[in-house]
Parts: C-alpha cells; structure tokens; sequence
C-alpha cells in the first residue's frame, strides 16, 4: 500500500509519516495534499495583505485628520499675522496723523491681542504637525510579514 487513500492525495491516519509527525505542521505536511497547503498558503497570504491594506488605510486616514487640523491652526496664524499688520500699520497711521491722540492707541491693543492670538494659532499648529507620524502600525506591521512567511517552526 502506497499510503494514499484513493486519487485524493491525502495520507491515511494510519501511515507512518502521519504518525511520527511531531508537531502540527509536520501532521499537516503528512496528512494534506501540496495543493491543499499551496491553497491555504494563498489564501492567507491574501487575508494578510487585504489586512495590511485596510490598516494602512486607517493609519493613513487618522494622520490626514491631524495633518488637516495642523495645517487649519496654521492658516489661522497667517490670517491673524495679517490683521496684526493691518491694525499695527492702521495704529501707526493714527498716531502720525494725531500726534500722541487717544484714538490711535485702542488700534494699537487691538494689534496687540491679534499679535497674541497668532502667536498661540502657531504654536498649537505646530505642536499638531509635529505628532504627525507615518503611520507607526503599519510600518511595524510590515516588518513581521517576512516572520509570518518563514518555514522555521519556531515562528509558527
């Protein structure tokens, strides 16, 4: 007896390479045909990358809200570093024009609080920017796809 059962490419439970197998991969080995182990080969290949796909997706949907938000904090500076050039020049216009007159000063503390405001806008976009990251679980994601691939029984 050739230790196959039928045409099917299958080892019987009672062959006696199914039964010194010692560990679950060597029973697989032993017990499925080559194109069974190929198929569930390519069929988890495939669920990992379709896996790796949809996380990559994730990762890099959250890091373009952050991205967004920083880039958003940082068009409001430039947009209150404009007015305090605008209220700075109109308040220098104003105290040319009176000479030290009490109108030109209230131009000056409205400056100065934009001067604030674009300040912190800056800051907070900045710091927003900088917690942007390429996508950390993705990248070390990645990194254990060749350990998953590896015959070596230890990985499995």
């Amino acid at each position: 007896m050739t230790g196959f059962e039928g045409t099917t490419g299958r080892h019987s439970p009672e062959d006696p390479a199914v039964l010194a197998a010692d560990t679950p991969a060597e029973e697989r080995a032993a017990t499925q045909s080559l194109g069974d182990i190929v198929g569930d080969l390519t069929r988890d290949f495939s669920t990992l990358m379709r896996d790796e796909l949809a996380l990559a997706k994730a990762e890099a949907t959250e890091q373009a809200k952050h991205a967004g938000k920083g880039a958003g904090m940082l068009g409001g500076a430039a947009y209150a570093g404009g007015l305090v050039i605008f209220f700075l020049s109109y308040a220098l216009a104003w105290a040319l024009g009176y000479l030290f007159d009490n109108v030109a000063w209230g131009a000056v503390v409205v400056a100065v609080i934009w001067a604030i405001v674009a300040a912190v806008l800056y800051s907070m976009g900045r710091k927003a920017l900088k917690q942007v990251e390429p996508m950390p679980e993705t990248v070390d994601s990645v990194k254990h796809i060749p350990e998953a691939l590896s015959t070596n029984e230890e990985h499995r």
